[in-house]
This record gives C-alpha cells, structure tokens and sequence, in this order.
C-alpha cells in the first residue's frame, strides 16, 4: 500500500505538535498499559492498520501481555481484564461509535467508567479516545502504509 499523500502532520507540522501535546496530557492522568489497550480497540473499530499495528508493539514494552493484547476485540468475553479496563473499553467503543446508536454514550456506560475513575483520569480517558479517533481518521484518510512510523 502506498499513502495517498504525505501524512497532514507532516504537512502541517503545527498539528503534529498539538497532537502529540494532546496526547501527552493523557499520559498524565493514566497508566501506559490502559491507554495502550484503549488506543488499540479504537483502532480495531476503525480499521487503522497503523495502529493496530503500532499500539501492541507500545503495549508490550509498557509491559502488556500478548495474551490480554490477543483478546482486546473480545474483552467482554474473557476474564483477562479488570472491572476498570473493562468500563474504560466499553467507554472507548461507545465514543468511537458515536453514529451506532441513538444514545450514543449511554449513561450506563458512562456511570460505570464514572465509578472507576476520578474527574482527572476520565477527562484523560476521554481525551485519549478523542485522540485515537484523530489519528486513526487521519492514517485511515490517507492510506498511511503500516511500518511508516516507527516504534
């Protein structure tokens, strides 16, 4: 596969900065391993190749385990994955699939995520599903060519 053109935050190096700022605020207020899991099950939902690809590599050096990485799209089925993860994963799909349903977030969900997380880390939870969504957008627009970023 080859890109359709050069990456836009190559093009605009301003948005390359205020992405990776973005980001950045999120590894403030979650751990490595979960942000990892969450930018992973975006990506899957949205077919970013780039990320599918780049997020178990960062997983695994954030000390992730390849059998909990395997079972991300199927983490409502296996006992790999704790009360947390679980809400912050049903809370990045329902964001992710903002157009699946009538109410988008619904408060279940949100009420869940809502007893595992304070104020701080849930606007860094929903930062970091934002943030995903952008470059999975962006690599998916323009074809980006898994490998092209290196990890």
């Amino acid at each position: 596969m080859q890109a359709r053109m050069n990456h836009p935050v190559m093009v605009l190096p301003d948005a390359m900065k205020a992405l990776q700022a973005l980001s950045e605020t999120t590894k403030k207020g979650l751990p490595e391993k979960l942000l990892e899991l969450v930018h992973l099950r975006a990506s899957q939902i949205n077919g970013c190749s780039v990320c599918v690809d780049m997020h178990p590599k960062l997983a695994k050096r954030a000390g992730e385990t390849e059998e909990r990485l395997f079972c991300v799209a199927a983490w409502r089925d296996t006992p790999y994955f704790t009360d947390a993860e679980r809400a912050a994963l049903a809370l990045t799909e329902a964001v992710t699939r903002l157009s699946d349903r009538e109410d988008p977030v619904p408060d279940a969900v949100w009420n869940e995520a809502d007893k595992h997380f304070d104020e701080h880390e849930l606007a860094a939870l929903v930062l970091a599903i934002a943030a995903i969504n952008v470059w999975n957008r962006l690599n998916v627009a323009v074809r980006q060519p898994v490998g092209a970023w290196k990890v």
